[in-house]
């Protein structure tokens, strides 16, 4: 039988955040969803009815959505700069395109 490996063993090279603006706006996305997350805690122990928690953990589930797409879009856009050699014009042309992507990705659920 041949061993199994997990993906904790298997080494890649994907990019992590590369800038600083990147990894602030990630952060910033999950403390707010941390946030909602803490409300909806409250809202449990006080006993708020289910509807109005149904609502606030729909809000979450987007907000987390939402970030998970940006790091999407954050890592298509090193990745496809740096194996591409992307050059300082075509930068705004990438960021553009990206930002549809981003909205396109944004509209599925």
């Amino acid at each position: 039988m041949a061993p199994t490996t997990s993906s904790a063993d298997v080494s890649c090279n994907m990019s992590s955040l590369a800038t600083d603006a990147d990894r602030t706006d990630l952060l910033n996305r999950l403390k707010r969803a941390e946030g909602q997350l803490r409300g909806i805690q409250r809202m449990i122990e006080e006993g708020q009815p289910c509807l109005d928690i149904a609502g606030q953990m729909a809000a979450v589930r987007k907000a987390l959505d939402s970030t998970y797409v940006r790091m999407t879009v954050c890592f298509m856009q090193q990745e496809l700069q740096t194996r591409l050699g992307v050059d300082s014009g075509q930068h705004t042309e990438l960021g553009a395109l990206l930002d549809d992507v981003q909205s396109l990705l944004g509209k599925v659920r």
